[in-house]
């Protein structure tokens, strides 16, 4: 799995990728406890993180529409030159007397708004350096297992900041990782080679007039919810048995089993098509979620835990591979960047609702539920039409040995 990385310029733009996409697993938590040291309020520091998270998924698939059409570097480049301005522009106006409460919602639209798709550009240049199959497979793999660790140290390493020094200066270490790692990723040849449509793409290239494609969001959009639901219901179960430092645990247990099983999927040479790998990824965390409702001790609910969390990563990468498999070139960041937006969108939504169930019924209906839900939507799976597509790829024999 690891020698996709000595693919001539894999290095080169993967690992500056990952320096730039610590800011997002960094940038929410910056910014709230930004607003709340300067304000004093943690409504209002919770209304400008949620503008930025809402911001991002409104405006994802019109920026990687932008990369498609533009190319990366002149894109991303623009983006993250945007956004790290804006990470700065808040970190002055935190130290600043009298400033008024909106100009944090403006700036923090801002951040939102101009955040750069490194995770999808990232996954264009994986595509453009491996054939497809299962070294594709492998690189997308090792891409959301280290994906998966940013977000768990991401938030450890700027608290750790903030800490030793202030809020703004967590802002500033944010604006300049966004940029810097940035530029180091679009100034690779890998990253340059991608120079984009330079128009418009064609209406029907578009990932949403694809056959099947928003029926595979449908299914993702069950993964995003139980994502939501157990980031919620983590804290809430370990408050409840009055383990509330256990939390920072159950989370890392959560985590720690996404990363291992897209480490996993990475090693498996899997003969099935992508839809009954979608399907059966997707069921699998469903029921997952169901068990786990009912484990009540703590030990067996971070086990649990693990067990939900191992399906997340190779269901995001078995998104990626079908928006690789099913658009055309000219709309693959846009595509990939939908099964992104998908997720999230399945896990605000999930956090929105867990917090009143689990207000009145508790952690684990809250998982029982968008469990059900979760296996209710991965019957969305479009297997014929993914068939369909898969079988102009290659003879039968490789597309069986490479899944």
């Amino acid at each position: 799995m690891l020698a996709v990385l000595l693919l001539p310029g894999a290095l080169r733009a993967f690992l500056p990728a990952l320096v730039a996409r610590s800011a997002l697993a960094m940038g929410g938590l910056a910014l709230l406890l930004a607003v709340q040291a300067s304000t004093g309020s943690y409504s209002q520091a919770g209304f400008a993180t949620a503008t930025f998270g809402i911001a991002n998924v409104v405006a994802a698939p019109w920026r990687a529409r932008a990369v498609d059409r533009l190319g990366q570097r002149i894109a991303l480049t623009a983006m993250a030159a945007g956004q790290a301005s804006g990470f700065v522009a808040l970190a002055l106006i935190a130290g600043a007397e009298g400033v008024a409460d909106a100009w944090f919602l403006v700036l923090g639209a801002v951040v939102g708004l101009t955040a750069p798709p490194l995770g999808a550009a990232m996954r264009m240049i994986w595509a453009s350096l491996t054939t497809a199959g299962d070294q594709r497979t492998k690189a997308f793999s090792i891409d959301a297992v280290c994906e998966e660790l940013l977000f768990v140290g991401g938030p450890v390493v700027i608290t750790a900041v903030i800490v030793a020094t202030s809020p703004a200066t967590g802002l500033w270490v944010t604006a300049a990782t966004v940029f810097l790692g940035t530029a180091a990723m679009t100034s690779s040849a890998s990253s340059g080679a991608l120079r984009g449509t330079g128009g418009g793409v064609a209406r029907g290239d578009r990932p949403l007039q694809q056959p099947g494609f928003a029926r595979v969001l449908t299914v993702l959009v069950g993964v995003g919810g139980v994502l939501g639901v157990a980031e919620i219901a983590a804290p809430a179960v370990a408050a409840q048995r009055d383990a509330v430092a256990a939390s920072g645990w159950l989370l890392a247990a959560f985590a720690g089993g996404s990363a291992l099983g897209g480490f996993l999927y990475g090693q498996l040479k899997l003969t099935s098509g992508i839809g009954a790998r979608l399907f059966t990824l997707c069921t699998g965390m469903g029921l997952a979620a169901v068990l786990v409702s009912q484990l009540h001790p703590l030990g067996l609910f971070a086990v649990g835990l693990a067990l939900v969390g191992l399906f997340l990563a190779p269901s995001l990468i078995t998104g990626y591979l079908i928006a690789d498999t099913v658009v055309p070139e000219s709309g693959r960041t846009e595509a990939s960047t939908w099964i992104n937006t998908s997720v999230n969108l399945g896990a605000s939504l999930a956090s929105a609702a867990a917090g009143v169930v689990i207000d009145r019924s508790g952690g684990w209906f809250a998982l029982l539920l968008v469990g059900a839900i979760a296996l209710a939507l991965a019957t969305a799976a479009p297997f014929a039409r993914l068939r369909e597509m898969e079988r102009p790829a290659a003879p039968a024999p490789d597309r069986c040995q490479n899944g």
